[in-house]
């Protein structure tokens, strides 16, 4: 990835992410398990459901501590099967 994190962030931080994908129940467990595997931590992701229900938004703040931290973050969450798209 080309990003310029490392010139726009002061690390560690905390960044939101913002993981969207198909509406089924266990999506924040989804996303909570792969950011435990990099950021052990307490997470409360709120979820917030499409108008029409057929997708769900989940967003999560992470303490995060390098570009190479945030990249790999969205490189994981994107590769869960039921996740369409990570901001």
């Amino acid at each position: 990835m080309k990003t310029k994190f490392n010139e726009l962030l002061e690390f560690p931080c905390v960044l939101n992410f913002k993981v969207m994908g198909i509406a089924v129940d266990h999506l924040p467990d989804l996303v909570v398990a792969v950011l435990q595997n990099d950021t052990p931590g307490d997470y409360a992701p709120s979820i917030k459901p499409s108008s029409k229900g057929n997708y769900h938004s989940v967003s999560v703040a992470v303490t995060v501590t390098s570009q190479e931290h945030i990249e790999k973050l969205y490189t994981e969450l994107s590769a869960i099967e039921e996740v369409r798209y990570v901001l």
